[in-house]
């Protein structure tokens, strides 16, 4: 079967620390960027100088982002989905709860009527050859990601759970509706993980990103409970890199550790200062957890209309 010419709609423009020399062989890819919804590709140039400003240890803070959503006036936080006009007036009931991120035209049913594991693969090539979008859940190890997948689809134990970090060691795919794929990847930056397997997850992983022509984008989880990890930022940096998209999802927001960094709406918001310096225009995020349920439906809304668009400029690509 031919799979349908890959399109990635979210900008993912991240600064890298040193520049390295010209690529020729790097993938070209289409991608949207706000807020004309035109055509572009992910340079060297759409990146700012290397970050100085970022809110991580060792660097100085940037300059606080614009406030919430709230009004009916345009907010140049918010991400503006396909088919949104930048300059449109947008109500508050226009943005997604507890995100940044604005409903659009292509929102559609988001319900999550059946889901079922497919297969696990060891090797990006041996994931399903179909046609059908994908998303593909990504995050520090012990950040709360199978706890997600498992909270979206509404199945106990669909995801593989534990208390030891680094559990999940291949691609594994859930087919969701018969029509999309939820896609479980290994957890980066697992320090008890021997060199020769952070490789190896490094390989494949990386391969997976890389080859797929059905990714839409990637939940890039970030987890709230603890003070902003610069793991996090080199990892959306590298997806910046390649052009492909992300939407941060925060996790475990109804958690509060005890002492300096605790509160999640402190860590949040310490995040997003670090990366509105990092962006142009401001990427998607939306705030989770799997035990009150905070977010699930915004973030299914979120990804129908990404997927929405997706099946749509596919359908029409040449």
């Amino acid at each position: 079967m031919l799979l349908r010419p890959r399109l990635s709609l979210l900008r993912a423009v991240a600064p890298r620390p040193v520049p390295p020399p010209p690529r020729a062989s790097l993938p070209v890819r289409r991608t949207l960027s706000s807020p004309a919804g035109a055509a572009r590709t992910a340079s060297a140039g759409d990146a700012p100088p290397p970050a100085q400003r970022t809110g991580l240890k060792g660097g100085r803070k940037s300059a606080p982002p614009p406030p919430p959503p709230r009004g009916s006036s345009v907010n140049p936080a918010l991400f503006f989905p396909p088919g949104v006009d930048r300059d449109a007036a947008v109500a508050a009931e226009m943005v997604i709860p507890a995100s940044n991120i604005v409903v659009g035209p292509y929102a559609g049913d988001s319900r999550v009527k059946e889901a079922e594991f497919v297969k696990s693969s060891a090797r990006a090539r041996d994931c399903p050859k179909d046609d059908r979008p994908e998303f593909a859940v990504l995050g520090r190890s012990n950040v709360g990601k199978s706890s997600l997948i498992n909270a979206l689809i509404r199945r106990k134990e669909a995801a593989l759970t534990s208390k030891k970090p680094g559990k999940t060691q291949t691609i594994n795919h859930f087919l969701v509706n018969k029509s999309w794929y939820l896609v479980d990847l290994p957890g980066y930056g697992f320090a008890a993980a021997s060199q020769s397997a952070r490789t190896d997850w490094s390989s494949f992983t990386k391969g997976y990103f890389l080859n797929r022509d059905t990714l839409v984008g990637v939940l890039l989880l970030v987890d709230a409970s603890i003070p902003p990890q610069k793991i996090d930022i080199d990892c959306a940096n590298w997806l910046g890199r390649n052009n492909i998209g992300l939407t941060y999802v925060f996790t475990k927001c109804d958690k509060s550790k005890k002492g300096k960094g605790g509160r999640p709406e402190e860590n949040i918001k310490e995040f997003q200062e670090t990366i509105s310096s990092l962006y142009p225009e401001p990427p998607p995020w939306i705030m989770t957890s799997s035990v009150t349920g905070l977010g699930r439906d915004g973030l299914l809304l979120h990804m129908s209309q990404l997927r929405n668009y997706w099946d749509n400029e596919a359908t029409m690509s040449p």
